[in-house]
């Protein structure tokens, strides 16, 4: 009997007490993986989201405040600026409040100088740019109401008392990375506004919400936002730009706070799985301690004994470790991969998860721990044994 087989006997002793102790394991494993691919996978949002040429522009009071519409002829003189448009937020509802979705009015001249890595078929983009009241959908909001191209739709304003009638000309593809927002002509709200106003809001009185900037290179984006931010200091309306990937930031950042929480859920899993190993181990012992008691009076010594019950449950932890990388590498895999297909727009944020090699490597490392430390204490006790006591329970 070699000490290797000495384990696996032990451990296959009570299969199915193995088994289940195993899979516990291998599913807080899974998990742990899961929680540590988690901040990646927000990275990888942000950098497939946002563009490291586009600058945003907005009040510095806040969003909600409104820019001067002249702003954008003065933006468009400055150096190194490529295209400039702008985003007027218009909350229009189309069926039910709680099914709103982002739609905005834009400038259809320079959207694909704006934004040429949506992907947008240029045909659409000529038709977004010669149909008065056309609108471009973002895809999962087209599949959503189920929509079409050609299709007419109204949306009810919240933010502008008017209702606009829209024709869908286009598709925003879900590879965009912003895949349910709704773009239409701002000339068209300036329009219906008109009457109620008196004026234009494309004119030297009107307003945006906020403008879009396009740099030549991104070596240049923090000479222009430093010249937009000089010169409308001190301005009617002061102005705060930023980077892209930095504003789309600051509406996420409530999720660092539930990253933070999620981290500490996957390790007070791990910590009750290591709770319920160790009591497992613990179980192993005493039902063996007749066994131990007749090796130790066979001449077997403290450290031989110690080793052979702390390899079975760092076994254990190994093949669970390993069943939990593996299962985490092929499901958040298979999620990635379908989250760059066309309808990977429904998974959401799962859809940008991507587990590294690094990532499953730590979790078969925190898997062998668990089963270290779960076998550390049972074992000891098992091996520091006075074998007169234990013959004593065994006759």
């Amino acid at each position: 009997m070699t000490y290797p087989r000495l384990i696996l006997r032990n451990l296959w002793r009570h299969p199915l007490r193995t088994v289940l102790t195993t899979l516990s394991i291998a599913l807080s494993i899974f998990l742990v993986c899961a929680v540590l691919t988690l901040p990646g996978a927000l990275e990888a949002v942000f950098a497939h989201w946002s563009s490291d040429v586009r600058i945003t522009v907005h009040h510095k009071a806040g969003l909600t405040y409104w820019l001067p519409y002249a702003f954008l002829a003065k933006m468009r003189n400055l150096p190194h600026v490529a295209a400039v448009n702008h985003y007027s937020w218009f909350g229009g509802v189309y069926d039910e409040p709680k099914n709103m979705f982002p739609n905005f009015a834009v400038d259809p001249e320079t959207v694909a100088q704006m934004w040429p890595d949506y992907g947008i078929d240029p045909a659409a983009l000529e038709r977004f740019r010669k149909i008065r009241n056309a609108a471009l959908v973002g895809e999962q909001t087209m599949a959503k109401f189920g929509w079409r191209i050609g299709q007419e739709i109204t949306l009810k304003g919240t933010v502008f008392p008017v209702d606009l009638t829209l024709r869908i000309v286009g598709v925003i593809p879900a590879a965009s990375g912003n895949p349910v927002v709704l773009w239409f002509n701002y000339r068209y709200l300036s329009e219906a506004m008109e009457p109620r106003f008196g004026t234009a809001l494309a004119g030297p009185t009107g307003v945006v919400g906020m403008i879009w900037l396009r740099a030549d290179s991104p070596a240049h984006v923090g000479e222009i936002m430093r010249t937009v931010d000089a010169l409308f200091r001190n301005s009617e309306a002061e102005v705060a730009a930023e980077t892209e990937k930095s504003f789309i930031q600051s509406f996420t950042s409530t999720f660092e706070g539930l990253i933070r929480v999620v981290l500490a859920v996957g390790f007070l899993v791990v910590l009750a799985v290591v709770l319920i190993a160790a009591n497992t181990s613990a179980m192993g012992v005493r039902e063996r301690l007749p066994e131990i008691a007749v090796l130790k009076s066979l001449g077997f010594r403290r450290r031989p004994i110690l080793a052979v019950l702390l390899a079975e449950s760092t076994l254990q932890g190994l093949v669970g470790g390993v069943l939990g990388s593996a299962a985490a590498w092929v499901i958040l895999g298979a999620l990635n991969r379908a989250g760059r297909t066309a309808g990977g727009a429904f998974l959401g944020p799962l859809g940008s998860f991507h587990m590294s090699a690094g990532v499953a490597a730590e979790g078969v490392a925190v898997a062998l721990v668990v089963g270290v430390v779960a076998g550390a204490v049972p074992a000891w006790n098992g091996a520091r044994l006075n074998v007169v006591d234990a013959l004593r329970r065994l006759f």
